[in-house]
């Protein structure tokens, strides 16, 4: 009896060798292609932030610089100083405090009675060089709101497509910025002031001063610098959200594009981009463009204020970017957004009211050629 425990014993120890030796090696093998992985990466940003092209590097910082992510990435390489000097040298200048938009140069038409043929809402494929994205057109700039999360809290906020079921809206993209230190974010707590159809619902300290985009009850989109909410609401404003310059700066405003201050990199780098605009007959624009993948890249702010001329955008501005970026129509997330897990939560969104002129057809089957 004692020898056959014995062996039985002897056999347990030799199989338990043998599964500790396998793990060991997938384990060596696991870890040493992480490190090749780390070494290339390592390589990749080296080359970029050291190689021959001033360009490339100040393109590639300033596409980390504005992620939540990577913004310590820059720093390593090159070191504090020359990262500040990049990014002093390529962000777009602001506003000066006090700055409106000038609404009168906003002359609200209405298209569908005039024209039968003008649709109260379009989507449109943008491509360009190095990104692709979405177009939507709402004439009747009446329909367009902020929708908000149902409690601002530290914690998590909703997608887009939520928003819309929500509210009952046929379309919308996401909003204003919320608070992302890198390490953490709350994606259900905005930074800075919101308003909600003619309410005030947030606002930090209720002291602060924000760059507010902006819809009135004239249903005319305004852009403010340096505004109070209680100050915003005395301008007859009915709908607003807060993104800060470095990622969602103003535009165009009253018709003249921002100064961008690279040929080089444009006042930002590649990356994914949400922003909202009103043409002078009153219709809104809002556009998404997806980054940070093979198929596109990204587009900087000299390109979206390029797109946004194109559309005739008088006034003009970026929302919060990056993987918040997403457009939902009818249901259906319309671009690609850049998250393995889907479009990423937010606090708060632009959303398109839906009624029966703008549910009477199918927009995407109407862009993809294939009718009502």
């Amino acid at each position: 009896m004692s020898a056959i425990k014995e062996k039985s014993e002897s056999r347990g120890l030799r199989t338990a060798k043998i599964v500790l030796k396998v793990f060991l090696r997938v384990f060596a093998v696991i870890l040493v292609t992480l490190l090749l992985v780390v070494m290339l990466l390592v390589g990749v940003c080296f080359l970029a932030m050291h190689g021959p092209s001033p360009a490339f590097r100040s393109q590639f910082a300033m596409f980390a610089y504005e992620t939540s992510a990577l913004k310590w990435l820059p720093r390593l390489f090159l070191g504090d100083a020359q990262f500040e000097m990049i990014i002093a040298e390529n962000t777009m200048p602001e506003a000066e405090d006090g700055t409106a938009s000038n609404t009168d140069l906003i002359q609200i038409t209405d298209v569908s009675e005039s024209n039968e043929s003008v649709l109260p809402l379009t989507i449109e494929e943008i491509n360009g060089g190095t990104y692709h994205g979405y177009m939507m057109i709402i004439t009747d700039p009446s329909s367009v709101f902020v929708g908000t999360v149902e409690q601002f809290r530290e914690s998590d906020g909703d997608v887009v497509k939520k928003f819309c079921e929500r509210y009952g809206a046929i379309a919308g993209v996401n909003g204003g910025e919320f608070v992302d230190m890198g390490s953490y974010s709350y994606t259900a707590c905005p930074v800075g002031g919101v308003i909600t159809e003619g309410r005030p619902v947030y606002e930090n300290n209720n002291i602060g001063k924000w760059n507010l985009v902006c819809l009135t009850n004239e249903n005319k989109l305004i852009l403010l610098k340096g505004y109070t909410v209680q100050q915003a609401l005395e301008m007859n404003v009915r709908d607003a959200v807060h993104v800060k310059h470095e990622t969602g700066p103003f535009l165009i405003i009253d018709g003249e594009p921002l100064e961008v201050p690279s040929i080089d990199v444009y006042g930002g780098g590649k990356n994914p981009r949400t922003a909202i605009g009103q043409r002078a007959d009153g219709a809104i624009l809002m556009c998404v463009i997806d980054g940070r993948q093979a198929s596109s890249l990204g587009a900087t702010f000299k390109e979206m204020i390029d797109i946004m001329q194109d559309y005739g955008a008088v006034n003009a501005a970026c929302l919060d970017g990056g993987t918040s970026t997403q457009m939902e129509y009818n249901g259906l997330t319309v671009n690609n957004p850049y998250s393995p897990t889907g479009p990423r939560r937010c606090p708060t969104a632009f959303l398109v009211k839906s009624t029966e002129s703008n549910s009477s057809y199918d927009a995407l089957a109407m862009m993809n050629g294939e009718g009502n």
